[in-house]
C-alpha cells in the first residue's frame, strides 16, 4: 500500500525544522529536530484523516512523488 509522501526541511525563518505532506493540503507541522517534525505530522495526517472522514470529504488517495534531479559533473 501506498502512503503519504512527507517532506522534511529546515526552515531559517522558523528556525526549526517543517515537515508536511502535499497530498493533505495544509497537513504540516514543526519540531526542533527532524525527528520531532515527523512526529508531529504523523500525528497531524491521522488527525487531519479522521476529521476528512467524519465529515464524510473525500479522502485524496497517495499520489504526490517529489522531482529528482541528477546532477551531472
Amino acid at each position: 500500500m501506498k502512503d503519504y509522501h512527507i517532506n522534511i526541511f529546515y526552515s531559517e525563518e522558523d528556525e526549526e525544522y517543517i515537515a508536511d505532506i502535499p497530498d493533505l493540503k495544509y497537513c504540516s507541522a514543526s519540531g526542533e529536530t527532524p525527528e520531532e517534525a515527523l512526529r508531529e505530522v504523523l500525528l497531524a495526517k491521522s488527525l487531519w484523516l479522521e476529521v476528512a472522514r467524519e465529515k464524510g470529504r473525500t479522502v485524496p488517495k497517495p499520489q504526490y512523488r517529489p522531482a529528482i534531479y541528477q546532477v551531472q559533473p
